[in-house]
């Protein structure tokens, strides 16, 4: 910050020694450095806050642009999309919703199978015969 070599602080302690006295510079010194170290904190106190608060407007700057970029992508869906949806469906895609429509109708509404040919059908178990049964 400030460029200040040897020879200037030798001047300025010599013209404190003439000017205040070999009792008193010490003391004057030591008040010196605290002055010095109090505002090279409290400027970099404010270098830090003036960071910080450009480091939150540029991350505020940063959502807001990608807030708008999501929004235009998400208009530009909703614009393909939409007229896709409104769009009549194709002869195929009519055929295929009939066959879904006739699998997902309650089963009173198909047809059922004929109880007269089962009841005619021969039994399937076999009866014992008198041949096939012996006596010891």
């Amino acid at each position: 910050m400030f460029d200040i070599g040897f020879s200037e602080l030798l001047v300025v302690f010599v013209v404190g020694l003439l000017v205040l006295g070999p009792e008193r510079l010490p003391h004057a010194a030591k008040m010196a450095g605290l002055w010095v170290r109090k505002i090279k904190r409290s400027i970099n106190s404010v270098q830090r806050e003036i960071n910080a608060q450009l480091d939150q407007e540029e991350l505020q700057q940063k959502i807001s642009e990608t807030n708008q970029r999501l929004l235009k992508e998400e208009r530009a869906i909703q614009n393909t999309i939409l007229p896709m949806a409104t769009q009549e469906p194709v002869a195929e895609h009519k055929d295929a919703q009939a066959n879904i429509e006739a699998e997902k109708a309650p089963l009173s509404d198909k047809p059922k199978a004929d109880k007269a040919t089962e009841i005619d059908q021969p039994a399937s178990h076999t009866e014992k015969t008198p041949e096939t049964t012996s006596r010891p």
